[in-house]
Order: C-alpha cells, then structure tokens, then sequence
C-alpha cells in the first residue's frame, strides 16, 4: 500500500482542502490520533478507508493513490483545450474538455502532448518527398477530406484522426493496413489532429 499513498501526501491533500486532522477523522470515523500517525508515516490507511477518505478531501481514489488533485479549469468548454487519451492495452481512445482522471484496463493514462504537424499537400507533391506526420487536405464541397502518406502497418500507423471544432469533436477511427483517410465538414473546423501510434499526438492548422 505505502507504493500508492503516503502520510505526507495525506497531510498535503487535507491541507489544501484547509481541513485539520480531527475535521478529516470525524468524516471517516476515526479517532484524529490514527489522522495522525498515518501522517507521521506510523502506519497506514486501511484498503477499505480509500473510498471514505478521498471522498472526505473531495477527489477520486485514481487522485488519492496518485496524490495529484485534478480540477477541469476549462469551465467555458473552449474546445482549443481539448484532451485526448488512449489506452496502450485495449488501444481505447478517450477525450475530455479539459484536464481529467482517466482510467483504462487498470490504467491511469495521461493527456497525450500535441506536437504541431504541418499540412502543405502542394509541397509534398513538388519534392516527392513523403512526410510521415503531414495531412494532405482538400477542400471537396462543404467537405475536407484529409489522407496521409504515413505507413499503416501493424507495427506503425496512424489510429485516428479528429477535426475539433468550437462545438464539439469529430472522430475518425483507423486500423493498421487499412486507408489513413477521413472526410470532415468545414463549418465550423479549427484544426485537426492525428494520432500516430509510435510518435504521438499531431495537431493540423486549418
């Protein structure tokens, strides 16, 4: 248990809700001596303590072992703020508005990173030159259909691409030795994300 949950993380949990040891110990029903002593690193929360004590400091049991506090500051939805997650076992993807605690198969998952790709088709075609984390982009009617070049082998591809746009995401999912291409309509777009599965996450100006 001690690989999950310190008394030095307790203490800073509760400190920051700006609670003392004995306001922490009436709300899960222990005496502020056991606060205490778990504190001072004498011993240890019981397994069957964890759901009462993060729910006591107001945070999941994924923030209590990880002794992070999660807060989604991004009230007002911007969708530029978006997050996007997978999962490395089952290959899930998950996205949120803002920060999150994400759980998978037994996984916390962290916010995948964007790097920023660059979408000019005209000058991959001009120097033949493939570029792997580029997206070739036209405007097709009210439509970008999107490709890319990248590999889409079992060991290395692309595994979806996502148009965000003020009001919400759109999703594409794509499979090893399958095609890497997506149609997504223009209203409304602000930019585009890939998701290759060895290097990350990329985002795409419109």
């Amino acid at each position: 248990m001690d690989n999950y949950i310190t008394g030095a993380t307790i203490k800073r949990l509760r400190e920051n809700k700006g609670m003392t040891q004995d306001e922490l110990a009436q709300k899960i029903f222990v005496s502020n001596k056991t606060v205490s002593k778990w504190e001072n690193g004498h011993g240890l929360p019981d397994i069957s303590l964890m759901e009462p004590l993060a729910k006591a400091l107001n945070i999941s049991v994924i923030e209590l072992f990880s002794g992070n506090e999660v807060r989604n500051k991004n009230r007002a939805f911007n969708m530029k703020k978006v997050q996007f997650y997978t999962c490395p076992v089952c290959g899930n993807v998950i996205q949120a508005t803002g920060e999150a605690v994400i759980s998978c198969c037994g996984i916390t998952l962290p916010p995948l990173e964007i790097e920023e790709a660059e979408s000019n088709a005209n000058a991959a075609r001009e120097t033949e030159v493939t570029i792997p984390h580029q997206l070739h982009i036209e405007t097709v009617e009210d439509e970008y259909y999107v490709s890319t070049n990248h590999p889409m082998t079992k060991e290395h591809y692309i595994s979806f691409i996502a148009a965000v746009y003020d009001n919400g995401v759109d999703f594409v999912k794509l499979y090893p030795e399958g095609t890497a291409e997506a149609r997504f309509k223009i209203a409304r777009a602000k930019f585009l994300v890939m998701y290759c599965n060895h290097h990350g996450l990329f985002k795409i100006s419109i």
